[in-house]
């Protein structure tokens, strides 16, 4: 970063804007601050927003500049992250940060929580933040990574923070996707003192890269003193990180599941992504295994096709019966129909609840053949009804 002072800019604004805010500021060496300001809410909430602007530029050691602000109905924390930004971009406010009010913290994610949904949510777009919980997927993934241009990484992982501090997502597992490493550790010392739920770790080829990711997960947990886990996800998006999934999958104790993304997958084999997969089976499978192998959950890729919903319900039934638990998703749209096809039947569920009461009645009668009607129960098979059992008490089936 320059020691110069320069103009800079952050944020975005304009009639197809919303929930944003757009920011340039100029450095003077006298004349106090002098903030211009535009707003569709100006009427209502324009001393609010000059205030905070003026806040947030003190905070961050800002005495004499120009500021340029226009407001498309942004909140306090989009507010402060557009302006650190800017600032920063200008040379100025090096190492300080601008806390916006805190929402209390949910519980911590549980290792083995329902993730059959997770909703990608662009970085450098507030617009999608506030309501994404409303949608009920298992978990919301702020993007750090392909979402998000690489002249805006800045800024994005800025908002982020932000958001992970001041917004509520109710009951979703709250994520980042980082970005490639060694990107990906500037990443992690902006949000990790906000400690959330999961961090997923893209293009993994390697156990070293998730080693790494945790280390310095760790070293800043215990700088920020968070008591809470922070799990991760790696996603493997080679045919070199597919061939390494098992040693990727035991690189952590704080691996709590596998995914792949497939369109980097099938450009690295130089074949087209299908709808039926078949490009993908062996990965996939593999990624299954390994997961399984190491007491993980197998999460497989997004669905590409928004407005393919018959499409989607297939994908998502096919992957449950090659063993995963869940899948990514782009649109809000899709969570339902997602959620559908990794539930067990009622005829699923009947069944595996008559198979466990008729291993408990074998048990406490001391016998030691199990038997269903004419059919003998082995243990795998009881086993398996247990674990689906379980599942639809999960859902809350």
């Amino acid at each position: 970063m320059s020691s110069k002072p320069i103009s800079a800019e952050a944020g975005h604004w304009g009639k197809d804007v919303r929930s944003d805010l757009h920011v340039a500021i100029e450095p003077r060496h006298d004349g106090g601050l002098e903030i211009g300001l535009e707003s569709r809410v100006g009427l209502y909430y324009g001393d609010s927003i000059l205030g905070q602007t003026r806040l947030v530029l003190e905070t961050l050691g800002v005495k004499h500049a120009r500021i340029s602000v226009h407001d498309e109905g942004a909140l306090p924390f989009v507010i402060s992250a557009r302006i650190e930004t800017a600032v920063k971009r200008a040379g100025l406010g090096d190492g300080q940060r601008v806390w916006p009010e805190p929402f209390p913290l949910p519980a911590p994610s549980a290792r083995d929580r329902l993730r059959r949904s997770r909703l990608y949510l662009p970085g450098t777009e507030p617009k999608y933040f506030i309501n994404a919980g409303l949608h009920q997927p298992d978990a919301i993934i702020l993007d750090l990574e392909d979402s998000v241009h690489h002249a805006e990484k800045d800024a994005a992982r800025i908002l982020v923070r932000n958001t992970l501090r001041a917004v509520d997502f109710g009951a979703c597992e709250r994520t980042v996707r980082i970005n490639q490493l060694p990107v990906g550790l500037e990443d992690l010392r902006e949000v990790i003192p906000e400690a959330p739920d999961l961090i997923l770790i893209p293009k993994v080829e390697k156990p070293e890269q998730v080693a790494e990711v945790d280390r310095t997960i760790s070293e800043l947990k215990i700088a920020d003193k968070i008591d809470r886990p922070i799990w991760i996800m790696p996603i493997l998006e080679s045919a070199l990180g597919i061939e390494n999934a098992f040693a990727i999958a035991t690189a952590s104790p704080n691996v709590v599941a596998l995914t792949i993304g497939l369109e980097d997958y099938t450009a690295d084999l130089g074949v087209v992504k299908t709808a039926e997969g078949r490009e993908s089976a062996y990965a996939r499978a593999r990624i299954v295994n390994a997961a399984k192998a190491a007491g993980l959950q197998a999460i497989d890729s997004v669905f590409g096709d928004v407005a393919d919903m018959d499409g989607l319900r297939r994908w998502g039934e096919n992957s449950r019966s090659l063993g995963f638990e869940g899948m990514g998703c782009i649109h809000p749209g899709q969570i339902h129909v997602i959620h559908e096809a990794f539930a067990p039947s009622q005829i699923e569920i009947d069944k595996a609840l008559k198979v466990v009461a008729a291993f408990e009645d074998a048990q406490q009668k001391g016998l030691g053949v199990v038997s269903l009607g004419s059919k003998m129960i082995d243990p795998p098979v009881v086993e398996r009804a247990r674990k689906l059992v379980g599942r639809a008490k999960q859902m809350g089936m």
